[in-house]
């Protein structure tokens, strides 16, 4: 009966965005990959929002669901049907009567099994489809017999384009090279290690009294160049996100500089290496959205090239949805950590395997402290940090960690601000 109720609620929904998208017309840019949706999606918003009237999805609504909320502006009503009721009538009457809508949508689309995005492209053409990266063991491949079948079931959105259409794409992945042939329509790639139509150059992390504050990076389109800052994150992904951005303003006719200014007001989202100052005089990179081996990979690398540390410390939950992939992803991404920090702690039962390949590469077994409990962990975290340490904390979904996150930061209290998954329908999860 529930899962009949859904599919009424989400085949009206679908329906009054339909009738609203036909009205209005509004360009639609639907970003997809196995990493860094979000990310990219508040940036492209942030670089076009004072140039043009512009919607983009709330927190990660890329769902059968939260797509169509998106194009109505309606909030996410969880389990409460009489909110679910509400949403449908106002949905109905936007969809009919609203004069006022934005000339642009910026719409995160994500998958989790198989037909998910054929579904969505049913009925939701873009304009301009972006690619973020199409890592080699994504996130979700549980559900699919290949991680091929997990991009081709994300390329359906490029096959979804008009012939007009234009496809943004991260010139730097090579997943996502080799379907350049099978693409028609115009293509405009961003990069840092290749040659691109936006490239990007000298990505460096900013400091402020031997804190990290934020990136900043060079960017070159044609003959032009400009500098940009975002503040409160760190990582290589930020640069990427970035670039997404700024290809997306070329094709809107942005001009470069006026798009890299508007960059500099991005909030980055919580939960996605973001800076949170914690107890003790420490520092929390909180990644606790979600994890992938991509994901994990360059967290590790980010906290490789932060400066001024006393010590680095690295807390890695279970990475769910990885099927036959699971125990050897676990085990190889394990293996990384001894070189770049001196403490490692698990979460979780998957994460034991983290533990293996650390200990195998190297890594003292009495630096290593294994948990199934996510709160424990927390808990006695608090007393094993020390001044000057930084922390990098990351997690699948299901593991909750950002509630780690909150045994250990310097102000609780700004928690429903500051991280993941603090509505009160995930609180009472």
């Amino acid at each position: 009966m529930k899962a009949f109720l859904k599919d009424t609620i989400v085949s009206l929904l679908i329906f009054e965005a339909k009738l609203l998208i036909k009205r209005r017309k509004p360009v639609i840019i639907a970003i997809t990959g196995s990493v860094g949706k979000t990310t990219t999606k508040d940036a492209i918003y942030a670089a076009i929002k004072n140039h043009v009237p512009a919607r983009k999805s709330e927190k990660s609504y890329n769902s059968d669901i939260g797509v169509p909320l998106t194009i109505l502006g309606l909030p996410n009503a969880w389990s409460n049907p009489f909110l679910w009721a509400k949403n449908l009538f106002d949905g109905l009457l936007i969809a009919l009567f609203q004069k006022e809508y934005p000339k642009v949508l910026v719409l995160e689309t994500g998958i989790d099994r198989p037909g998910d995005m054929a579904r969505l492209t049913e009925w939701l053409t873009p304009d301009i489809a972006v690619l973020t990266r199409l890592p080699a063991v994504p996130v979700h491949v549980e559900f699919f017999s290949s991680p091929e079948e997990v991009v081709n079931e994300k390329m359906k959105l490029v096959e979804a384009l008009e012939a007009d259409g234009v496809v943004v794409y991260n010139n730097d992945d090579t997943i996502i090279q080799k379907q350049l042939p099978t693409i028609l329509q115009k293509v405009v790639g961003y990069g840092r290690y290749r040659k691109s139509d936006v490239t990007g150059s000298e990505d460096r992390i900013i400091y402020n009294d031997d804190i990290p504050v934020g990136v900043e990076f060079k960017v070159a389109q044609k003959d032009e160049e400009s500098t940009v800052r975002v503040k409160g994150t760190v990582g290589t992904q930020q640069m990427y996100a970035g670039l997404a951005a700024l290809s997306v303003a070329s094709v809107l006719d942005i001009p470069l500089a006026e798009a890299a200014e508007s960059l500099a007001s991005l909030e980055p989202p919580a939960g996605r290496l973001k800076i949170v100052k914690g107890i003790k005089s420490t520092i929390i990179i909180d990644d606790t959205y979600n994890s992938s081996p991509i994901a994990v990979e360059q967290a590790l690398q980010t906290l490789n090239e932060l400066k001024y540390a006393k010590r680095k410390i690295v807390v890695l939950g279970d990475m769910l949805e990885l099927g036959r992939y699971s125990s050897n992803e676990h085990e190889r991404i394990g293996s990384m950590v001894p070189p770049i920090a001196k403490r490692l702690i698990t979460v979780g039962v998957r994460a034991r395997k983290f533990a293996e390949g650390a200990l195998d590469a190297g890594m003292p077994e009495a630096n290593i402290l294994q948990y199934d409990q996510v709160r424990r962990a927390g808990r006695e975290l608090q007393n094993l940090i020390e001044p000057g340490d930084v922390i990098l904390i990351k997690a699948s979904q299901g593991i909750r960690a950002e509630r780690l996150v909150e045994e250990i930061m310097a102000n609780p209290e700004e928690a429903g601000e500051v991280l993941v998954r603090q509505d009160k329908a995930w609180q009472q999860k």
